[in-house]
């Protein structure tokens, strides 16, 4: 389905999904918008190994892979990025002493790969039933060489052209930023006012977890 953004004038790619897809996990999907895929697996609470318990809390670990070769400071950097923003997601101190693990497969990146990682992760959560205080949506946006306009959610052959990129995430409660990831050149206001889009925009994906929870869940 196509998620259209008429406030900013902004069309999201489509946004699909495939829910319980892995056997031997908690909580599973596969994440689609436009061509980028990731597939997310969520474990847990678990018991945790002594290095990495905390007593007041559940830990939680992060593992992507990318889709050739090893995995590099680039693709350790995005687990940074998905681990600080599930652990503000996540209702961490219910579970001490135990840990979760959140399994990440990059399956094709047409751009925006961090934002689906982030989506992909999130539904995951929800389809494992941890408790969350709050869900979280993420945004890719990008700023053009040539005009300086801002397009949302563009795709590898827009991102060419790009001046500078943005990933946001939001919380579901107040639409309050949990997460951003920048590159290339920008100005405060360009900032502020790409930030403000990627805000309206993220509607649409707490939209979309909404319709996919009512299709797959038993108790809303």
């Amino acid at each position: 389905m196509t998620e259209e953004a008429t406030e900013v004038d902004c069309i999201l790619r489509p946004i699909n999904c495939e829910i319980n897809l892995l056997s031997r996990s908690d909580g599973s999907v596969m994440f689609m918008q436009g061509d980028t895929t990731t597939i997310a697996g969520i474990n847990g609470p678990l018991e945790a190994r002594s290095q990495k318990m905390a007593y007041d809390k559940v830990s939680i670990e992060v593992t992507y892979t990318p889709l050739k070769g090893p995995a590099k400071v680039d693709d350790r950097l995005i687990e940074t990025y998905i681990k600080e923003t599930c652990e503000s997601a996540i209702l961490v101190s219910l579970h001490p002493n135990t840990m979760v693990c959140i399994n990440l497969q990059e399956m094709q990146d047409s751009g925006g790969l961090l934002a689906c990682a982030i989506n992909a992760a999130c539904l995951a959560l929800i389809n494992s039933g941890l408790s969350m205080k709050y869900t979280v949506a993420a945004v890719n946006c990008m700023i053009e060489k040539e005009t300086g306009e801002t397009i949302i959610d563009p795709d590898g052959s827009q991102l060419k052209n790009a001046r500078a990129e943005f990933t946001y995430a939001f919380d579901s409660t107040n639409k309050d930023i949990v997460c951003c990831h920048s590159t290339g050149r920008f100005s405060q206001s360009e900032f502020l006012a790409s930030l403000d889009k990627c805000r309206q925009v993220s509607k649409y994906v707490f939209d979309y977890y909404r319709e996919v929870t009512r299709k797959y869940a038993n108790v809303i």
